[in-house]
């Protein structure tokens, strides 16, 4: 997509778009940024409607659409990622921070395991939607996810640990 097509799809004139963003690298990474932010701040407002394994779950939904929109930034992200203006390791920091309070509800009202840590659900969230990206596709990811929730719901003890 050209930013002359960023810009009617916006309602703006491109010389507004240019004000904000130079390049189009400039939008790519504004975007990314802030759909990061986006998905880390939806932890709270899950955390408002459900209970906090089942806000767990529609994280890891929320987390796996984030991630099939960012397929349709390919090439421009991965240029970003190449060049060290966004950092896949700063995006997971943030992203466990978010989940760090959203497991930290959990172990306090005990529907998840005291003993999550955010960066492996993180990783293995990860992991989960490139593997199933490769193979599988969505209908698997969410049987993933589901064993993932079943995991976490587990008491220590339970599972041989």
């Amino acid at each position: 997509m050209t930013l002359d097509q960023v810009a009617r799809q916006a309602g703006v004139g491109i010389g507004t778009l240019y004000r904000h963003f130079p390049s189009r690298e400039a939008l790519v990474e504004a975007l990314y940024r802030e759909e990061v932010e986006q998905l880390c701040a939806s932890v709270d407002t899950l955390l408002a409607q459900l209970r906090p394994d089942l806000a767990l779950r529609s994280w890891m939904d929320h987390f796996a659409d984030y991630v099939e929109a960012k397929r349709e930034m390919g090439d421009a992200l991965r240029a970003l990622i190449d060049t060290g203006v966004v950092t896949a390791a700063t995006s997971r920091e943030r992203l466990a921070g978010a989940l760090r309070h959203l497991l930290a509800a959990g172990a306090a009202d005990g529907t998840l395991r005291a003993d999550l840590r955010a960066e492996d659900m993180v990783t293995a969230v990860v992991g989960m939607v490139s593997a199933t990206a490769i193979a599988g596709g969505r209908e698997q990811l969410g049987r993933l996810f589901d064993l993932m929730l079943d995991a976490a719901r587990g008491r220590v003890g339970e599972h041989g640990t």
